[in-house]
């Protein structure tokens, strides 16, 4: 199915919102450990950005994946729409920028954090 006009329009909206958030340091992105993702929480959803390839080859396409966490609706736009991929690219060379020295991190890890919030 084809997004209508304002379907698009709101996607790229929403793309450039996380973008800007990314750059602005304001939605932290992660390297997740032993995976091809980069994964961040925000406004309640899980973002996902994949797969984890240098920016320079550009053949890779590249697609962004969003969920809220209390649903099992998602949204997946991909680098080879012709409508929306630019700005797919555009938010890829921003999590880069964000995570390019960041060690990955297991988001599945037990930790004291995790156990004190289950515990308390």
């Amino acid at each position: 199915m084809t997004p209508n006009p304002e379907t698009i329009e709101r996607l790229r909206a929403l793309l450039a919102q996380i973008t800007t958030l990314t750059t602005t340091n304001e939605i932290h992105w992660e390297r997740q450990l032993n995976s091809a993702h980069r994964y961040a929480r925000w406004n309640n959803n899980l973002l996902i950005l994949g797969p984890d390839a240098p920016t320079d080859e550009k053949e890779i396409p590249r697609y962004l994946f969003i969920t809220p966490f209390d649903s099992p609706d998602c949204i997946e736009v991909g680098s080879d729409d012709a409508e929306l991929g630019a700005a797919v690219l555009a938010l890829v060379r921003a999590v880069e920028a964000q995570t390019r020295n960041q060690k990955p991190v297991d988001p599945f890890g037990v930790t004291q954090e995790l156990l004190h919030r289950l515990t308390h």
